[in-house]
């Protein structure tokens, strides 16, 4: 090799080593910039990461106020769930641990996927309740396979528990898990992803007064996760209770009373407004709301032709049948269209122009009264009333009590029902109101509409001769301790104009409903208290004078208020029965029961104590006469 050669190929050497010396030199300069970015200008990051990874949070949740009725008795408290939760920060496969989830647990694989992807969003640290209502099999399982089950909470939750199962439901309502909807609401700001939410009755309008505030413990963490030591512990702070002005008696034999028919009753304090039983039938069981609902209980709930999810009490309209002519009667006396001596001659039916207005009875009452128009809901008289008063003048009536419109019981979805007008068929038809319209109106038919509070408002009102109140089902609220946060009392809200006659002689007429000869009530009856009560009978849909094999849907609606006592009214009672055809037969037989219950309890009427039945007593009962009476248009 000669020296030129040798000279050029160490001078190819150098330029190797300088070039492999740069590259050595920016790399370690990338390493040492890369240092000193995170060391010093990411170092208050990268610590908060530090501590975020050793460092976890665990909610506590905090229970719910109890609901009591208006004697101490529990009828919603809580017990303990266990759900399953994941810090998604910790899960290095995701599919993996959601597939052993599934299987450990038997669950629905997507579902768990769906309640992961749509928290994993909201806080990457957080748990992310993806399985609610463990049982104890399966927490066990869990605590024993947490090690190898990365990232797995179990946390512990109280929910619902109704000591007398489906009683009320519809009053008290039911909890569900908070949606991802409702999550992105202002009033929900302070909720997480798996808390469950009142979702209707009294757990969802008083929701800000039964929830709690949340606790939570900090707790440190090794790498792998497990549990070192608590660092701080915040308690949780339980909700308040709600004492209402349910009795639980009352609304046990309301609900018996009812049976398996649909409908509603309402029983209401006369001078306060407070309501003592509030009944939707049928009824459904709450608790199976706040964990997974089995498919075949809902399809049944969705099946049933009674509609028992429907809360009827509260959002049932249904035209008020010859109830509506104690409205009627009021607006004939206080106009001075007639009095206690007028008379109407009733041959069964009353023809408007070429229209005929039917009466119940085909065969007529003869020259009726306005005592004997009530106490055997005689049409004609009411027909031929209504023609001189006008519909304005009996919706003007109907609207002194409130009719119309919500009392605002403290629900939320409360309905109005309607009072029709000849301005209101204006503007919702575009239309004059007929002469003929107005004689269906004046028994509780045609347009008209009411629900069963308003009819037991209504029924309060005239008992004690001129004041509405504002129904309402809570007494007071209680903190944790017992001790009284507010105390509800009676709130007026109209005065009819009625004068004390007027009043007087329709009590008159409702009393005789219930304990004359030939009286639709007679089946409301009770010998130690005197009942004073209208039947009515309302039509869902226009039928032939033959009912016999008319389908369960298209039956008359069967109505019944009442009072009682009648020298000093205490209570009143509204009763619907949806298609069960008559008043008398249907509905008062069932506010006579309740009545019963409210009497027995206040030792009025003594408890039956079983024995042999004496034949020789029977004699002494007073005879009861019961006419039916159907109401027809």
């Amino acid at each position: 090799m000669s020296r030129q050669q040798f000279l050029r190929g160490n001078k190819q050497g150098s330029q190797r080593v300088i070039w492999g010396a740069a590259f050595v030199g920016i790399i370690f300069l990338i390493l040492a910039a890369r240092l000193w970015y995170l060391q010093v200008i990411d170092s208050d990051r990268l610590k908060t990461l530090s501590e975020i990874n050793r460092l976890r949070f665990v909610p506590i949740a905090a229970s719910r106020g109890n609901i009591l009725d208006r004697n101490g008795k529990v009828l919603v408290k809580n017990t303990p769930s266990f759900s399953v939760a994941i810090v998604p920060q910790e899960v290095k496969d995701k599919d993996a641990l959601l597939t052993s989830l599934s299987g450990y647990l038997g669950l629905d694989r997507n579902e768990l996927v769906q309640r992961w992807e749509k928290g994993k969003g909201r806080a990457k640290y957080f748990p992310i309740v993806i399985a609610s209502g463990i049982n104890r099999d399966q927490l066990e399982f869990l605590e024993e396979n947490q090690l190898w089950l990365p990232g797995i909470d179990i946390e512990m939750k109280p929910i619902r528990e109704y000591p007398s199962g489906i009683l009320a439901s519809h009053l008290l309502g039911y909890l569900g898990e908070i949606t991802e909807q409702d999550l992105e609401k202002e009033e929900f700001s302070n909720y997480n992803q798996g808390d469950y939410v009142g979702k209707n009755g009294l757990e969802r309008s008083w929701e800000k007064v039964l929830r709690g505030v949340n606790g939570g413990r900090q707790i440190e963490v090794d790498a792998r996760g497990r549990y070192l030591r608590t660092l701080i512990e915040t308690k949780p702070t339980v909700g308040n209770s709600l004492v209402l002005t349910i009795d639980q008696a009352i609304q046990q034999e309301a609900e018996k009373a009812l049976g398996d028919k649909a409908g509603a009753a309402v029983v209401m304090e006369i001078d306060t407004g407070e309501i003592l039983a509030f009944v939707s039938n049928p009824g459904f069981d709450p608790s199976l709301f706040a964990g997974k609902m089995p498919q075949d209980v809902w399809k049944s709930y969705l099946d049933d032709k009674r509609h028992p999810l429907e809360n009827k009490a509260l959002k049932g309209q249904y035209p008020p049948g010859s109830t509506f002519k104690i409205i009627t009667a009021l607006a004939g006396l206080e106009s001075g269209l007639i009095d206690e001596h007028t008379t109407v001659s009733c041959s069964g039916s009353y023809d408007v122009g070429k229209d005929t207005f039917k009466c119940w009875d085909k065969k007529g009452h003869g020259s009726v009264d306005l005592k004997r128009a009530l106490r055997e809901s005689c049409d004609v008289y009411f027909y031929q009333l209504s023609e001189k008063l006008g519909v304005d003048r009996i919706a003007e009536m109907a609207r002194r009590f409130g009719l119309g419109n919500s009392l605002g019981i403290g629900l939320e979805n409360e309905k109005n029902g309607l009072i029709p007008t000849m301005e209101w068929k204006e503007k919702k038809y575009g239309k004059k109101w007929y002469r003929g319209e107005t004689l269906p109106v004046a028994i509780g038919q045609g347009y008209t509409l009411m629900t069963p509070i308003q009819l037991a408002s209504m029924t309060a009102a005239v008992a004690n001769e001129g004041t509405v109140y504002r129904p309402h089902l809570v007494k007071r609220v209680v903190d944790p301790d017992g001790r009284v946060l507010k105390e509800y009392k009676p709130e007026v809200l109209y005065r009819p104009a009625v004068k004390p006659q007027s009043f007087r002689l329709v009590k008159q007429g409702l009393l005789a409903v219930v304990n004359e000869p030939r009286g639709t009530g007679a089946a409301a009856r009770l010998y130690e208290v005197k009942v004073a009560g209208k039947t009515g009978t309302s039509q869902v849909v226009k039928q032939r004078d033959g009912k016999r094999d008319v389908a369960y849907q298209y039956r008359d609606h069967a109505l019944f208020v009442a009072f009682a006592p009648f020298e000093k009214p205490e209570v009143a009672v509204s009763v619907v029965i949806e298609h069960g055809e008559h008043g008398g037969s249907a509905a008062a037989p069932i506010a006579g029961a309740i009545l019963k219950t409210y009497f027995e309890q206040k030792g009025v009427i003594k408890k039956p104590v079983a024995k042999v039945p004496d034949s020789d007593n029977s004699e002494d009962a007073p005879e009861r006469t019961e006419q039916k009476e159907g109401d027809q248009q």
